[in-house]
Protein backbone atom coordinates (compact mmCIF):
# COMPACT_ATOMS: atom_id res chain seq x y z
CA UNK A 1 0.00 0.00 0.00
CA UNK A 2 2.02 2.71 -1.60
CA UNK A 3 1.96 6.66 -0.09
CA UNK A 4 1.99 7.14 -4.22
CA UNK A 5 -1.32 4.78 -4.86
CA UNK A 6 -3.14 6.35 -1.93
CA UNK A 7 -2.70 9.63 -2.77
CA UNK A 8 -4.65 8.52 -6.22
CA UNK A 9 -6.67 6.89 -4.87
CA UNK A 10 -8.06 9.72 -2.76
CA UNK A 11 -8.51 11.84 -5.56
CA UNK A 12 -10.06 9.14 -7.33
CA UNK A 13 -12.71 8.83 -4.33
CA UNK A 14 -12.70 13.07 -4.44
CA UNK A 15 -13.81 12.72 -8.31
CA UNK A 16 -16.57 9.94 -7.50
CA UNK A 17 -17.89 12.07 -4.42
CA UNK A 18 -18.26 15.08 -6.50
CA UNK A 19 -20.22 13.28 -9.32
CA UNK A 20 -22.32 11.82 -6.28
CA UNK A 21 -23.11 15.36 -4.81
CA UNK A 22 -23.98 16.35 -8.51
CA UNK A 23 -26.55 13.76 -8.60
CA UNK A 24 -27.45 14.19 -4.94
CA UNK A 25 -28.16 17.52 -4.95
CA UNK A 26 -31.04 17.96 -7.10
CA UNK A 27 -32.24 13.99 -5.68
CA UNK A 28 -32.67 15.34 -2.11
CA UNK A 29 -33.91 19.05 -2.73
CA UNK A 30 -36.35 17.04 -4.61
CA UNK A 31 -37.31 14.53 -2.22
CA UNK A 32 -37.02 17.17 0.73
CA UNK A 33 -38.81 20.24 -0.72
CA UNK A 34 -41.32 17.73 -2.57
CA UNK A 35 -41.67 14.67 -0.93
CA UNK A 36 -41.46 12.85 -4.12
CA UNK A 37 -39.07 9.88 -4.19
CA UNK A 38 -37.87 10.11 -8.14
CA UNK A 39 -36.20 6.82 -8.94
CA UNK A 40 -35.48 8.24 -12.52
CA UNK A 41 -33.18 10.89 -11.50
CA UNK A 42 -30.30 8.10 -12.43
CA UNK A 43 -31.70 8.93 -16.26
CA UNK A 44 -31.15 12.68 -16.47
CA UNK A 45 -27.75 11.90 -15.82
CA UNK A 46 -27.58 9.50 -18.45
CA UNK A 47 -29.60 11.95 -20.69
CA UNK A 48 -27.00 14.86 -19.92
CA UNK A 49 -24.45 12.65 -21.23
CA UNK A 50 -25.86 11.47 -24.58
CA UNK A 51 -26.98 15.64 -24.90
CA UNK A 52 -23.27 16.15 -23.98
CA UNK A 53 -22.10 13.74 -26.99
CA UNK A 54 -24.83 14.72 -29.77
CA UNK A 55 -23.82 18.39 -29.21
CA UNK A 56 -20.60 17.69 -29.40
CA UNK A 57 -21.05 16.04 -32.83
CA UNK A 58 -23.04 18.82 -34.22
CA UNK A 59 -20.68 21.52 -33.32
CA UNK A 60 -17.51 20.29 -32.47
CA UNK A 61 -16.76 22.30 -29.44
CA UNK A 62 -16.71 20.88 -26.04
CA UNK A 63 -17.91 23.81 -24.07
CA UNK A 64 -20.62 24.94 -26.60
CA UNK A 65 -21.25 21.47 -26.70
CA UNK A 66 -21.96 21.55 -22.62
CA UNK A 67 -23.79 24.97 -22.51
CA UNK A 68 -26.24 23.12 -24.60
CA UNK A 69 -26.66 20.06 -23.07
CA UNK A 70 -27.19 21.86 -19.76
CA UNK A 71 -30.03 23.53 -21.28
CA UNK A 72 -31.51 20.84 -22.95
CA UNK A 73 -31.11 18.77 -19.45
CA UNK A 74 -33.09 21.27 -17.72
CA UNK A 75 -35.55 21.58 -20.41
CA UNK A 76 -35.71 17.90 -20.40
CA UNK A 77 -36.19 17.42 -16.63
CA UNK A 78 -39.08 20.28 -16.77
CA UNK A 79 -40.96 18.62 -19.82
CA UNK A 80 -40.73 15.32 -17.81
CA UNK A 81 -42.31 16.88 -14.40
CA UNK A 82 -45.06 18.35 -16.60
CA UNK A 83 -45.79 15.25 -18.55
CA UNK A 84 -45.24 12.58 -15.51
CA UNK A 85 -44.16 13.68 -12.35
CA UNK A 86 -46.60 16.39 -11.42
CA UNK A 87 -49.67 13.62 -11.64
CA UNK A 88 -47.83 11.87 -8.64
CA UNK A 89 -47.49 14.62 -6.59
CA UNK A 90 -49.62 13.55 -3.30
CA UNK A 91 -49.72 10.18 -4.20
CA UNK A 92 -48.74 7.71 -2.01
CA UNK A 93 -45.07 6.57 -1.97
CA UNK A 94 -45.40 3.10 -3.99
CA UNK A 95 -46.87 5.01 -6.45
CA UNK A 96 -44.05 7.28 -7.33
CA UNK A 97 -41.51 4.46 -6.99
CA UNK A 98 -43.09 2.45 -9.76
CA UNK A 99 -44.33 5.08 -11.77
CA UNK A 100 -40.50 6.39 -12.15
CA UNK A 101 -39.69 2.57 -12.26
CA UNK A 102 -41.76 2.55 -15.45
CA UNK A 103 -39.88 5.85 -16.60
CA UNK A 104 -36.69 4.32 -16.17
CA UNK A 105 -37.34 1.33 -18.13
CA UNK A 106 -38.68 3.63 -20.80
CA UNK A 107 -36.80 5.89 -21.21
CA UNK A 108 -33.44 3.09 -21.34
CA UNK A 109 -35.18 2.05 -23.79
CA UNK A 110 -35.37 5.00 -26.00
CA UNK A 111 -31.92 5.91 -25.73
CA UNK A 112 -31.53 2.76 -26.82
CA UNK A 113 -33.67 3.34 -30.20
CA UNK A 114 -32.41 7.06 -30.84
CA UNK A 115 -28.73 6.35 -29.79
CA UNK A 116 -28.11 2.76 -30.58
CA UNK A 117 -26.66 0.31 -27.75
CA UNK A 118 -23.22 0.72 -28.38
CA UNK A 119 -21.74 2.62 -25.94
CA UNK A 120 -20.70 6.39 -26.97
CA UNK A 121 -17.84 8.60 -25.50
CA UNK A 122 -16.63 12.41 -25.67
CA UNK A 123 -13.25 13.53 -26.14
CA UNK A 124 -11.67 15.43 -23.42
CA UNK A 125 -11.04 18.96 -24.73
CA UNK A 126 -7.49 19.02 -26.12
CA UNK A 127 -7.11 22.22 -23.04
CA UNK A 128 -7.49 19.39 -20.34
CA UNK A 129 -5.77 16.73 -22.23
CA UNK A 130 -2.55 15.37 -20.97
CA UNK A 131 -1.49 14.92 -17.46
CA UNK A 132 0.19 16.84 -14.59
CA UNK A 133 2.92 16.23 -11.67
CA UNK A 134 1.01 16.28 -8.17
CA UNK A 135 4.51 14.45 -6.92
CA UNK A 136 7.58 13.09 -8.20
CA UNK A 137 6.61 10.28 -9.86
CA UNK A 138 3.13 11.21 -9.64
CA UNK A 139 1.09 11.75 -13.10
CA UNK A 140 -2.65 12.74 -12.47
CA UNK A 141 -5.31 13.81 -15.50
CA UNK A 142 -5.86 17.17 -16.22
CA UNK A 143 -9.53 16.17 -16.78
CA UNK A 144 -9.74 14.73 -13.36
CA UNK A 145 -8.50 17.69 -11.73
CA UNK A 146 -10.96 19.66 -13.89
CA UNK A 147 -14.20 17.90 -12.91
CA UNK A 148 -12.98 17.98 -9.43
CA UNK A 149 -12.43 21.79 -9.60
CA UNK A 150 -16.04 22.34 -11.42
CA UNK A 151 -18.12 20.12 -8.61
CA UNK A 152 -16.31 22.33 -6.14
CA UNK A 153 -17.55 25.60 -8.02
CA UNK A 154 -20.83 24.71 -8.73
CA UNK A 155 -21.11 23.52 -4.89
CA UNK A 156 -20.02 26.97 -3.79
CA UNK A 157 -22.59 28.51 -5.86
CA UNK A 158 -25.58 26.27 -4.82
CA UNK A 159 -24.59 26.91 -1.21
CA UNK A 160 -24.48 30.40 -2.14
CA UNK A 161 -28.02 30.24 -3.92
CA UNK A 162 -29.57 28.21 -1.16
CA UNK A 163 -28.39 30.54 1.86
CA UNK A 164 -27.96 34.07 0.43
CA UNK A 165 -30.90 34.31 -2.14
CA UNK A 166 -34.83 34.52 -1.62
CA UNK A 167 -35.50 31.76 -3.87
CA UNK A 168 -32.76 29.47 -1.59
CA UNK A 169 -34.89 30.71 1.59
CA UNK A 170 -38.28 29.30 0.23
CA UNK A 171 -36.27 26.40 -1.00
CA UNK A 172 -34.78 25.72 2.38
CA UNK A 173 -38.77 26.17 4.17
CA UNK A 174 -40.05 24.16 1.78
CA UNK A 175 -37.69 21.40 2.83
CA UNK A 176 -39.11 21.51 6.44
CA UNK A 177 -42.22 23.44 6.03
CA UNK A 178 -43.82 23.10 2.47
CA UNK A 179 -47.26 23.53 4.08
CA UNK A 180 -46.55 27.03 5.49
CA UNK A 181 -44.92 27.88 2.22
CA UNK A 182 -47.63 27.44 -0.04
CA UNK A 183 -50.07 29.05 2.67
CA UNK A 184 -47.99 32.15 2.44
CA UNK A 185 -48.90 32.44 -0.98
CA UNK A 186 -45.84 31.39 -2.95
CA UNK A 187 -46.79 29.28 -6.43
CA UNK A 188 -45.97 25.67 -4.44
CA UNK A 189 -46.29 24.26 -8.04
CA UNK A 190 -44.24 26.57 -9.53
CA UNK A 191 -41.29 26.48 -6.92
CA UNK A 192 -41.49 22.79 -7.54
CA UNK A 193 -40.87 22.42 -10.60
CA UNK A 194 -38.15 24.98 -10.75
CA UNK A 195 -36.74 22.83 -7.75
CA UNK A 196 -37.18 19.59 -10.19
CA UNK A 197 -35.61 20.88 -13.17
CA UNK A 198 -32.51 22.35 -11.34
CA UNK A 199 -32.09 19.22 -10.25
CA UNK A 200 -32.26 17.63 -13.46
CA UNK A 201 -29.56 20.03 -14.59
CA UNK A 202 -27.45 19.26 -11.67
CA UNK A 203 -27.38 15.22 -12.66
CA UNK A 204 -26.75 16.04 -16.30
CA UNK A 205 -24.35 18.24 -15.76
CA UNK A 206 -22.84 14.79 -13.66
CA UNK A 207 -23.45 13.07 -16.89
CA UNK A 208 -21.32 15.25 -19.01
CA UNK A 209 -18.59 15.58 -16.68
CA UNK A 210 -18.00 12.11 -16.39
CA UNK A 211 -19.12 11.42 -20.14
CA UNK A 212 -15.24 11.90 -21.50
CA UNK A 213 -14.07 9.23 -19.03
CA UNK A 214 -16.94 6.42 -18.92
CA UNK A 215 -18.75 4.91 -21.59
CA UNK A 216 -21.88 6.65 -22.25
CA UNK A 217 -24.79 4.23 -22.58
CA UNK A 218 -28.17 3.33 -21.82
CA UNK A 219 -28.58 2.68 -18.11
CA UNK A 220 -25.58 4.09 -16.72
CA UNK A 221 -27.06 5.85 -14.20
CA UNK A 222 -28.87 3.16 -12.32
CA UNK A 223 -26.04 2.44 -10.26
CA UNK A 224 -25.25 5.89 -9.21
CA UNK A 225 -28.79 6.37 -8.39
CA UNK A 226 -28.56 3.71 -5.89
CA UNK A 227 -25.12 5.49 -4.25
CA UNK A 228 -26.97 8.83 -4.84
CA UNK A 229 -29.77 7.19 -2.10
CA UNK A 230 -27.30 6.70 0.34
CA UNK A 231 -25.53 9.73 0.01
CA UNK A 232 -29.03 11.85 0.90
CA UNK A 233 -29.94 8.98 3.61
CA UNK A 234 -26.75 9.56 4.91
CA UNK A 235 -26.46 13.12 4.57
CA UNK A 236 -30.10 14.20 5.44
CA UNK A 237 -32.92 14.00 3.20
CA UNK A 238 -33.48 17.89 2.01
CA UNK A 239 -29.55 18.78 3.34
CA UNK A 240 -27.44 20.39 0.29
CA UNK A 241 -24.48 20.26 3.02
CA UNK A 242 -25.45 16.99 3.99
CA UNK A 243 -25.48 15.52 0.61
CA UNK A 244 -22.05 17.02 -0.23
CA UNK A 245 -20.38 16.21 2.83
CA UNK A 246 -22.06 12.71 2.38
CA UNK A 247 -20.96 12.48 -1.15
CA UNK A 248 -17.39 12.83 -0.31
CA UNK A 249 -17.52 10.25 2.47
CA UNK A 250 -19.25 7.36 0.48
CA UNK A 251 -16.75 8.44 -2.74
CA UNK A 252 -13.65 8.17 -0.51
CA UNK A 253 -14.99 5.04 1.53
CA UNK A 254 -16.17 3.13 -2.18
CA UNK A 255 -13.11 3.93 -3.56
CA UNK A 256 -10.43 2.96 -0.51
CA UNK A 257 -12.37 -0.01 0.40
CA UNK A 258 -12.23 -1.44 -3.68
CA UNK A 259 -8.66 -0.37 -3.75
CA UNK A 260 -7.12 -1.93 -0.25
CA UNK A 261 -9.37 -4.27 0.65
CA UNK A 262 -8.23 -7.07 -0.09
CA UNK A 263 -4.77 -5.97 1.37
CA UNK A 264 -5.72 -5.50 4.62
CA UNK A 265 -7.89 -8.84 4.53
CA UNK A 266 -4.87 -10.27 3.65
CA UNK A 267 -3.47 -9.27 7.42
CA UNK A 268 -5.59 -11.55 9.10
CA UNK A 269 -6.87 -14.23 6.22
CA UNK A 270 -4.76 -16.89 3.88
CA UNK A 271 -4.15 -15.03 0.62
CA UNK A 272 -6.73 -17.23 -1.23
CA UNK A 273 -9.59 -16.40 1.42
CA UNK A 274 -8.56 -12.82 1.22
CA UNK A 275 -9.04 -12.29 -2.55
CA UNK A 276 -12.79 -13.42 -2.05
CA UNK A 277 -13.47 -11.58 1.06
CA UNK A 278 -11.82 -8.15 0.21
CA UNK A 279 -14.20 -7.88 -2.48
CA UNK A 280 -17.42 -8.48 -1.33
CA UNK A 281 -16.68 -6.06 1.60
CA UNK A 282 -15.58 -3.41 -0.53
CA UNK A 283 -18.95 -4.11 -1.99
CA UNK A 284 -20.23 -3.77 1.66
CA UNK A 285 -18.84 -1.00 3.30
CA UNK A 286 -21.07 1.92 2.61
CA UNK A 287 -24.38 0.05 2.94
CA UNK A 288 -22.08 -0.74 6.26
CA UNK A 289 -21.47 2.65 6.75
CA UNK A 290 -25.69 3.65 6.03
CA UNK A 291 -26.58 1.58 8.43
CA UNK A 292 -24.24 2.74 11.17
CA UNK A 293 -25.43 6.80 10.79
CA UNK A 294 -29.55 5.87 10.66
CA UNK A 295 -28.42 3.69 14.17
CA UNK A 296 -27.22 6.79 15.64
CA UNK A 297 -28.45 9.37 13.89
CA UNK A 298 -31.89 8.39 11.67
CA UNK A 299 -32.57 11.80 9.90
CA UNK A 300 -28.72 11.54 8.81
CA UNK A 301 -25.58 13.39 9.79
CA UNK A 302 -27.06 16.53 8.85
CA UNK A 303 -30.72 17.37 8.06
CA UNK A 304 -32.14 19.72 6.19
CA UNK A 305 -32.40 22.36 9.24
CA UNK A 306 -28.99 22.86 8.29
CA UNK A 307 -29.17 23.12 5.03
Amino acid sequence: MSLMLMAVQSLNGLQLGILLFLIAAGLTLVFGVMDFINLAHGVQYMAGAYFAVTAWLLTGNFMIAVILALAASLAFGLLLQWLVFRHLMGRDHLDQVLATFGVILTLNEAARMIWGPSPLSLPIPEALSGSIVLMPGLLYPVYRIGIIAAGLAVALLLWLLIARTRVGMLVRAGATHAPIVAALGINIDRLFAMVFGFGAMLAGFAGMMAAPILAVEPSMGDNLLILAFVVIVIGGIGSVRGAFLAALIIGFVDTMGRSFATDLMKLFLSPSAANDVGPALASMLIYILMAVVLFFRPAGLFPARGT
